[in-house]
């Protein structure tokens, strides 16, 4: 009886073990970067399934997997390169219980469920048509496959992106389940030369909810669970991963906030002891949100709102010495989600540490110099503002609150997917002024398909930060100031591939999934487009 006991429990686990899905590595485990799949003679052509799976601690897991069983890898291409992406969404239906949402001229099924899924690729500006960087009409149901061609466009900027689920109303779950991964296009080194040779890592940063906790909970205390190329760092013990590395060498890192919420605000740390983590090192920024920095700058730190990206510079600690990669603590207001100070990764220095790859050489050509926008005239100006309504009878009840992003003069409304015109209409080929003001006691993050701006002013004082993103944070009203925080931002509108209809939202998920979005519509424009200078 006893062995046929045995014999069961042998089935059973090996049974768990077979149809496990979107692994984890261990608790303290040592960072590996993800694999990476390459382009080839000027494309890039690779199978996806989507999938989920619930673990041990009963929370759901997503991902992506290759045909060869390869988790959320880095998929690198060429300006120019054709990405070639079938996706074959394999959730079963209906896995959680939730309302539909519907739209009219779908792409690829009609209804977004909670079993549909699409995939959007951030920071990229790939046209938002149907097959290609579509997340407002692409559905695509339970054993169905959806093909994405597309072309990276020859003047993409090289740097770091990443590629998500973005079903409206079921995007939170999917990337907190772990459904993300970096994209990278190639060419860094021919326009920060200073980064050619060196050995570069690429870390991702995801959350995940905590075992146990409701969103209330998480909200007053740990906030989300986090983890590190898929090493969890878990609540309440926060053990860090290990990363083993060659000492006193300079190293090129990529590092993407793909959390759902979870704001990061990333510092690395020296000392003799473990105990003694606290000689903060400067970093050399080289790009951030996909796009080469203009003016070498070293800092001690850089926050990265959920969606952005930084591409750094950093010196491995000396033989002898313990390195960490921490992120601060950061104050999200008094109705934000807590983000605590947590070590990330122990940095181990030693002289038989695996070597990371590296970059290639230096090229011949010179490095481009950086072409903002703060010399060109925009066309307009308008204003926009986050803001939230409370039920005053669950105040803290994340399901009784109303997220809009609302254009100054209109109504503040929750996105509707099955919208009759767009909330804004701008011409392809101009640049406009977006005031983004936060109404609300807690911090937001601004993102917009298909384009870049950059930075003028943040709360009146300029800036013209030598940079351009896709997303930024904008901390949260005090409920009292006369006047709200905000940010002054210069869009770029002139790229030919972005005409079409996509969204601007919030990119902490659980807003945008609550209605926090808007729609913007880019038409062809009647006289030629303004040329940089």
């Amino acid at each position: 009886m006893l062995r046929l006991s045995l014999l069961l429990t042998s089935f059973v686990l090996g049974a768990l073990a077979q149809t496990e899905v979107c692994p984890r590595a261990p608790i303290g485990g040592e960072i590996q970067d993800p694999q990476n799949v390459w382009s080839s003679e000027g494309s890039l052509k690779i199978d996806f399934s989507f999938r989920t799976y619930i673990d041990r601690y009963r929370q759901r897991r997503y991902c992506y997997l290759t045909s060869a069983g390869v988790q959320a890898p880095t998929l690198r291409l060429q300006p120019g390169d054709e990405l070639i992406l079938n996706l074959a969404n394999d959730l079963p239906e209906e896995v959680m219980a939730a309302p539909a949402h519907t739209h009219r001229d779908d792409c690829a099924g009609g209804a977004m469920t909670p079993s549909s899924t699409n995939l959007h690729f951030h920071g990229l500006a790939l046209p938002p048509a149907c097959h290609q960087d579509e997340t407002l009409r692409t559905a695509i149901r339970p054993s169905a496959a959806f093909e994405y061609r597309t072309r990276i466009p020859k003047d993409e900027a090289p740097g770091l992106y990443w590629y998500h689920p973005h079903p409206h109303g079921y995007t939170q779950p999917q990337v907190l389940g772990g459904a993300s991964g970096a994209l990278i296009v190639e060419g860094i080194e021919r326009v920060k030369p200073q980064v050619a040779g060196l050995p570069e890592r690429v870390i991702v940063l995801r959350d995940q909810s905590v075992p146990g906790f409701s969103e209330s909970d998480e909200d007053a205390g740990p906030g989300k669970d986090i983890t590190v190329n898929f090493v969890p760092i878990l609540f309440p013990v926060y053990r860090p991963a290990m990363m083993t590395v060659p000492p006193g060498e300079r190293e090129f890192w990529r590092v993407l906030n793909a959390s759902a919420g979870t704001f990061f605000d990333l510092q690395i740390r020296y000392g003799r002891i473990i105990q003694d983590v606290n000689d903060v090192r400067n970093i050399e920024l080289i790009a951030l949100d996909g796009v080469p920095v203009g003016k070498d700058a070293e800092i001690t730190h850089i926050l990265l709102s959920p969606g952005g990206r930084a591409e750094f510079i950093m010196t491995t600690p000396p033989a002898g010495v313990w390195g960490q990669l921490v992120t601060l603590a950061y104050d999200t207001g008094p109705d934000g989600e807590a983000s605590p100070y947590r070590v990330i990764a122990n940095l181990v220095s030693r002289d038989d540490a695996p070597r990371p790859p590296t970059m290639p050489a230096a090229p011949v050509r010179e490095a481009k110099s950086f072409a903002g926008l703060s010399r060109l005239k925009p066309e307009r100006e308008r204003k926009l503002y986050f803001s939230e309504e409370r039920d005053p009878a669950a105040p803290n009840d994340p399901n009784a609150i109303k997220y809009f992003i609302t254009l100054e003069g209109a109504a503040p409304k929750v996105f509707d997917m099955d919208f009759d015109r767009p909330d804004i209409v701008v011409e392809q080929g101009t640049v406009e002024d977006w005031i983004i003001e936060n109404r609300a006691r807690e911090v937001h993050s601004f993102h917009i398909h298909q384009l870049h701006f950059q930075l003028l002013e943040r709360d009146g004082a300029v800036l013209n930060e030598p940079a351009l993103r896709d997303t930024i944070d904008i901390p949260y009203w005090d409920g009292k100031s006369e006047e709200y925080p905000r940010v002054k931002l210069r869009m770029d509108f002139r790229s030919a591939q972005i005409a079409g209809t996509f969204v601007y939202h919030c990119h902490i998920l659980e807003h945008e999934d609550g209605g926090m979005m808007g729609s913007i519509r880019v038409k062809p424009r009647a006289h030629p487009p303004a040329k940089p200078n």
